[in-house]
């Protein structure tokens, strides 16, 4: 079970905002809440685990209990990876709100069989869509078009773009730059885009608990190469403030921004933190 010592405070804002675009919450880690005007909401990648102490260690809060959750329209994750497809963080929404769960089959994989999400959780069959890239959805007043990513650590990482009347949001998953990016930043005009960020850290081996370099995120030249390449009018950076290790300062993106046409403002969000499209 997961207990937050944040209250309700975050869910509250979420449920009593009137957006008059989309308004977007920040949960830490790759999270996201998307809320439009007519109330569609749907998360995305939402994590409030602990990680895997000594090797993964969770550096920020955990914002809310899940299971307190009651309005969701979707919930879609972007790969496999534990702190994107997380039964004890996102099994509850589903079961509170009857939310489709919405992800690519790897995903699907780690919700049905080694997590185990219907056996655990009162979850209907028809709660779990697959999806791959090239499909297009409507959830609510959004338009949900799946993309490829570059994540060479995932086995099949997809990303996303949620198009809205007010504007359309880009949620890159754990992605590093692609040269598919080029399409995506052409075919679609994307006012806020996010893309994954941190430093190189040493992270104890999954098996030995040996020390191991690794880099897990965009550095700061690898996140201006993606949101330079997919037109970017905002870039927001996430990820930088969940591991020990590999946690990042988003501000210094400002500096490696400055020369480019792309992305035209960095929008820097801590978790808790809201912005709009």
């Amino acid at each position: 079970m997961i207990h937050s010592d944040w209250g309700d405070w975050l869910l509250d804002d979420v449920a009593d905002a009137s957006p008059d675009s989309v308004a977007i919450w920040y949960l830490g880690c790759n999270g996201f809440v998307l809320k439009g005007h007519d109330g569609t909401t749907i998360y995305i990648d939402p994590y409030l685990g602990l990680g895997d102490p000594p090797r993964t260690v969770r550096m920020i809060p955990v914002p809310f209990d899940p299971a307190d959750v009651t309005s969701a329209d979707a919930v879609f994750a972007t790969h496999e990876h534990s702190d994107h497809v997380h039964g004890e963080s996102q099994a509850p929404i589903l079961e509170q709100t009857g939310a489709t769960f919405y992800a690519p089959d790897d995903s699907l994989e780690a919700a049905r069989d080694d997590q185990e999400w219907a056996t655990r959780w009162d979850l209907d069959d028809d709660q779990f869509a697959e999806v791959a890239e090239g499909d297009t959805l409507e959830v609510g007043e959004f338009t949900v078009h799946v993309e490829v990513a570059n994540d060479p650590d995932a086995t099949h990482p997809v990303s996303y773009v949620f198009e809205h009347d007010s504007g359309t949001f880009f949620h890159g998953g754990d992605t590093k730059p692609s040269d598919e990016f080029d399409r995506i930043g052409s075919e679609y005009d994307i006012d806020l885009g996010v893309l994954a960020f941190g430093t190189v850290g040493q992270i104890p081996d999954k098996q030995t608990r040996e020390p191991s370099r690794t880099r897990w995120y965009n550095d700061e030249n690898q996140l201006v190469d993606a949101a330079s390449t997919l037109r970017l009018e905002r870039v927001l950076p996430s990820h930088w403030d969940m591991w020990r290790g590999l946690t990042a300062d988003p501000k210094s993106l400002h500096h490696h921004t400055a020369s480019f046409e792309y992305p035209r403002r960095v929008e820097l969000a801590e978790i808790g933190d809201r912005v709009d499209l």
